[in-house]
């Protein structure tokens, strides 16, 4: 066991020894990250890691072992211990996050003994956290849940990120840079820039209809768009650049109707096409003749050896997603699924649909069936994760709301990438 210089909030022995209250413990990691334990009293065994998700410079960075308080609480009845990390940093941190959260598991162990079971869980970036440290570092765990995750990875989250900011790029004649920022300033310039030529053309029949388009290329609905380029197309992207040393993304040889094609949003984009009196086919020729961004090959590579997924898991994981997620969307899962099928572990996969707009947006009862669902899994070796028996385990977990899950394919992924099938023109 590593030598830990932590600060303990409470001084603890054994797990036997805790209080009929339980415990609740905080503390700082040598790396400076801060972390977050909560042991009930009858701890049952099972340890929840819990990987928190995406916070940008800037923001708030506490640590967090649960989603929010009405699942915590309800775990912590049913006597489960609860840990998690702040991460070091703030940003894309994956690099930092994996080690801090493996850290807290330390700690954890070295102050309670080693748990019965360990299960890594997450929501949205810390589904790739999450995932993460179950494809690298499996020995550590006996299964993970990744909620609302960013499972499709690193290099095809940013390259789907970029295909609505050239879209509108292009057809607004914005003319702004979309990668290579220098600093942040430059970043959010360019964001406000587009922002504003977006929020005009939304007063336009013509406007709308290619507002439409460049959100269906990333699976997104039009009116979901300003907000991918107030944040994530700009500002977030340009940490994850000072990260990765260079853009680690690119559009060369990609072909836009083809992509519009697979979009399950196509229908919609023709008819406001059609009713703006203007010629979709113009526009899809006029983004494919359009000069490309091509990526930086270190910072390529460095995405790939830090954010990509190889799909071979050792141990069960469940994926649940939101339908309606317009942040990283439900086509997500199609990537990891492809991933995973190609490594081998598609057996090990589970995926389930929770029919809700909006990011995250589970209901406590659904989170923790969707928990239970994991461990049944777990001890049966069996899947039981229909959108029945889901739905049942959340009425029993929280008998005051009606849960959601459904029987639901997502759409391929616009621009999968993982390392087995990279799926797109090589930067």
């Amino acid at each position: 066991m590593r030598t830990l210089a932590v600060a303990l909030a409470v001084t603890l022995t054994t797990a036997a020894a805790l209080p009929a209250s339980g415990t609740h413990l905080e503390g700082r990691l040598p790396s400076g990250a801060t972390y977050v334990m909560d042991i009930p009293a009858d701890w049952n065994g099972t340890v929840l890691l819990y990987s928190h998700g995406y916070r940008a410079d800037g923001w708030p960075n506490p640590p967090q072992n649960a989603p929010d308080s009405g699942t915590k609480d309800r775990l912590l009845d049913q006597g489960y211990a609860l840990i998690g990390s702040s991460y070091a940093t703030t940003g894309w941190a994956v690099t930092d996050a994996v080690p801090d959260q493996l850290a807290t598991l330390d700690v954890f162990t070295e102050k309670f003994g080693t748990a019965d079971r360990t299960l890594a869980w997450g929501t949205s970036y810390g589904g790739l956290v999450t995932t993460t440290l179950a494809e690298r570092h499996a020995d550590r765990f006996d299964g993970s849940l990744s909620m609302c995750g960013l499972v499709q990875g690193g290099v095809a989250n940013w390259n789907s990120t970029l295909d609505p900011a050239f879209a509108l790029n292009t057809l607004l004649g914005s003319d702004v840079r979309l990668t290579g920022f220098a600093d942040q300033a430059q970043a959010q310039g360019a964001a406000e820039t587009l922002t504003a030529d977006v929020t005009a053309a939304q007063e336009t029949p013509q406007g709308r209809a290619r507002i439409a388009l460049a959100g269906a290329l990333h699976n997104i609905p039009g009116d979901a768009v300003p907000g991918l380029i107030q944040l994530p197309a700009f500002s977030w992207r340009q940490e994850a650049e000072n990260r990765a040393g260079g853009n680690p993304s690119w559009n060369t040889g990609v072909d836009y109707t083809a992509m519009l094609q697979r979009s399950p949003l196509r229908k919609e984009v023709t008819e406001l096409y059609k009713k703006a009196g203007m010629s979709l086919r113009a526009d899809l020729k006029a983004l494919n003749r359009a000069p490309r961004i091509t990526a930086d090959t270190p910072a390529v590579r460095w995405m790939r050896g830090t954010s990509v997924f190889k799909g071979r898991l050792t141990d069960p994981q469940l994926n649940i997603h939101t339908t309606g997620d317009t942040l990283i969307p439900v086509q997500a899962e199609s990537a990891y699924r492809r991933a995973a099928t190609a490594a081998g572990s598609g057996a090990l996969l589970a995926q389930a649909y929770v029919e809700a707009p909006g990011h995250c947006t589970f209901t406590p009862g659904e989170m923790v069936g969707a928990l239970h669902t994991l461990e049944s899994r777990l001890d049966t070796g069996r899947w039981k994760a229909s959108p029945d028996a889901l739905n049942s385990l959340a009425r029993q977990a929280d008998p005051t709301s009606e849960p959601r899950y459904t029987g639901y394919t997502p759409a391929p992924y616009p621009r999968p990438y993982d390392l087995a099938h990279p799926g797109d023109a090589r930067p």
